[in-house]
């Protein structure tokens, strides 16, 4: 093992010194270098992270959906073995029914996926037209409206207005306005058609759970009043759900109602009823029912904005005031009899 050298001085001038030429990179070879290391960066921190984060809940899922799979085949076929062992024509009855079950059970899957793929297009949309409106953009807005005349081609009162916009794509239009005079000419009617939908859940979850009885029926009947609404909306406006779909667009509107501040406990209908007494002068049976139909109509609001296709800028949101004022009526006659 060589010894460290210890430090000397020279000068620059001493004969035995010798300098040897160091060895130059050009300048955009170094540069290209840099930028291919740079590149790679992502590229392996990316993967990094993919290899830190297994997705072992996605895992767990497959392979119990697997192994619940193969159980009932391997139980089915023992059936069908059994069956053809016991009488040929039970063993072909049994293969019959089974091959009916596949075929309806793919007829099931291709359905809930076609319903999850249109609500996921509808939520795109959406987000789309929010751009454009900031953007400006005319091309976004001419193939935005497009879109939007294919998700409401099923609609048959609408298709006035859909003749009226198909004559505007030749016109010169900025993309913020064609996404107003879309959300004029076909939102505006399935927009009061939702309002009467919000407003008749309301009314009706308030009437029942005032005259119900237990307040189990009440839960059970204000959940099932919940998922027809948000179906009925998401159908009006061109989504077709399925039972999957149901359930996401559950989580989207609670998300929603999340995100705008609960179950309007801070809105302004709900304060002029604390503020006027109203609860206090009703019985406990009907004051709670009217309560109820107010978060009724609350959520219905916030599935009317998760379901529609374009976000409200021409016009007006729906209002607690608009869609549930009938049940304080309703509730405020009841009370003077």
């Amino acid at each position: 093992m060589s010894r460290p050298r210890k430090p000397a001085i020279f000068s620059p001038d001493d004969p035995n010194v010798v300098v040897t030429a160091v060895k130059e990179e050009p300048l955009i070879d170094l540069l290209a270098q840099a930028d291919a290391e740079t590149q790679q960066l992502p590229a392996v921190a990316s993967a990094t992270r993919a290899q830190r984060r297994v997705p072992w809940r996605k895992i767990l899922f497959g392979a119990v959906a697997g192994l619940v799979s193969l159980a009932l085949g391997l139980a089915v076929t023992n059936l069908i073995e059994d069956l053809f062992a016991r009488y040929e024509a039970l063993g072909w009855l049994a293969a019959g029914l089974t091959g009916i079950a596949v075929v309806a059970l793919i007829v099931i899957v291709v359905r809930e996926l076609a319903g999850l793929s249109r609500l996921a297009t509808i939520d795109k949309l959406r987000e789309r037209a929010a751009e454009t409106l900031v953007t400006d953009d005319r091309a976004d807005g001419q193939a935005i409206l497009r879109e939007l005349l294919v998700i409401e081609s099923q609609v048959p009162h609408l298709a006035r207005s859909r003749t009226k916009l198909e004559a505007h794509f030749s016109e010169i239009i900025d993309g913020a306005d064609l996404i107003r005079l879309a959300e004029r000419e076909l939102m505006a009617p399935l927009d009061r058609e939702a309002r009467q939908l919000v407003s008749n859940a309301a009314k009706r979850v308030s009437i029942v759970t005032a005259v119900s009885p237990r307040a189990a029926i009440d839960i059970f009947f204000v959940l099932i009043t919940a998922l027809g609404l948000v179906r009925k909306l998401a159908l009006l406006y061109g989504g077709r759900p399925g039972t999957f779909g149901l359930f996401r667009l559950m989580r989207h509107v609670i998300a929603h109602l999340t995100i705008t501040g609960g179950m309007a406990a801070g809105d302004s209908l709900i304060q002029q009823m604390i503020g006027h007494g109203l609860a206090a002068r009703l019985s406990a049976r009907l004051g709670e029912g009217v309560l109820n139909g107010l978060l009724t109509a609350r959520l219905g609001i916030a599935a009317i904005e998760v379901t529609r296709p374009l976000p409200f800028s021409a016009l007006p949101r729906p209002t607690l005031t608009e869609v549930a004022g009938g049940v304080v009526k309703s509730a405020e006659a009841a009370e003077r009899k």
